[in-house]
């Protein structure tokens, strides 16, 4: 009687840990949801800066374009002549900036790209570990239950006697 009480109290603790380590499971998986929600909403932001980047480096281009342009044709006016050459020197200098920042953009698209990925995979594991204890919850439920049967027979038959 005393070990079935120990195996009864044995399968309870287990079953709670199981509960514990279930919950756990499910507030991590919450968590990174939340993380992939939040990456996805950086990702959709870059994205934005990289359009907007692109545009400027596009602006910026042909700007560069008509200002050379424009250098060439008047050049025969020093004054005119070293304006644009300011201009365009200014322009390089934008140019450069917007590559720059289209660069660093890239990269961190990438980058998150990257870890939307790492999250995803996160979890699908916790899903995973998630139906694992459930499933071994279930099992130790039909075993508890089982056990308590047996038990309970044990004892109509003990009192019968």
């Amino acid at each position: 009687m005393d070990k079935f009480k120990e195996k009864l109290a044995a399968l309870r603790e287990e079953v709670n840990a199981a509960n514990a380590r279930a919950d756990a499971a499910e507030g991590k998986v919450k968590t990174l949801e939340q993380d992939i929600i939040t990456k996805e909403h950086e990702i959709t932001s870059l994205k934005t800066n990289l359009q907007r980047a692109e545009s400027e480096l596009e602006r910026a281009d042909s700007k560069l374009a008509e200002h050379k342009a424009t250098q060439d044709e008047e050049e025969s006016s020093k004054t005119v002549g070293e304006t644009l050459i300011r201009k365009v020197s200014l322009l390089e200098s934008e140019l450069d900036s917007a590559e720059r920042n289209l660069r660093e953009t890239t990269e961190k698209l990438r980058q998150m790209d990257i870890k939307a990925d790492l999250f995803e995979r996160k979890v699908n594991t916790l899903e995973q570990e998630k139906e694992s204890y459930e499933n071994k919850l279930q099992e130790l439920t039909v075993k508890y239950n089982a056990i308590k049967k047996e038990l309970d027979e044990t004892m109509d038959s003990l009192n019968d006697m």
